[in-house]
């Protein structure tokens, strides 16, 4: 599960220290806990990594990921209106604000440049994209059914 903050043409993103994507940009985010929703855990991530709240939590999309060696995973993506707080850096993220015309994409996974521009344009999305390690083998972005 992933949540991006946008507030006045910026969005909030980390630079990853530990875990998967570690050394890479990307939005807060992480596992859904038992009994917790993708849209709890979504705030919940956001206050253990970064010390802010997301408010006003919309889904965005999906995401569906096959890698080779047979893991695989489906993420939710939320994107929120605002978040209350301050922003501190903690043992799992340092966070900080971008212009949405700035992302750095070159320092995030590959397949972040397929589907956070649907996600920006506010257009729901279904991303499938198979990985060797973490290198992108094959991707694409669709209009998210439902």
């Amino acid at each position: 599960m992933l949540c991006f903050v946008l507030r006045a043409g910026k969005v909030l993103l980390i630079h990853k220290k530990r875990g998967l994507g570690a050394g890479k940009v990307n939005g807060p985010g992480g596992r859904i806990e038992a009994g917790e929703s993708p849209a709890e855990a979504a705030v919940r991530e956001a206050q253990e990594e970064v010390g802010v709240t997301p408010r006003g939590l919309k889904a965005a999309g999906e995401l569906l990921f096959q890698f080779t060696d047979g893991y695989a995973l489906h993420c939710e993506v939320f994107t929120a209106e605002d978040a209350a707080g301050e922003l501190v850096e903690t043992d799992e993220a340092a966070p900080f604000w971008v212009e949405t015309s700035a992302i750095p994409y070159q320092d995030m996974w590959a397949d972040d440049a397929y589907w956070i521009p649907w996600m920006l344009e506010g257009r729901p999305f279904r991303g499938l994209f198979c990985f060797e390690g973490d290198r992108m083998l094959s991707g694409r972005v669709e209009p998210r059914p439902g």
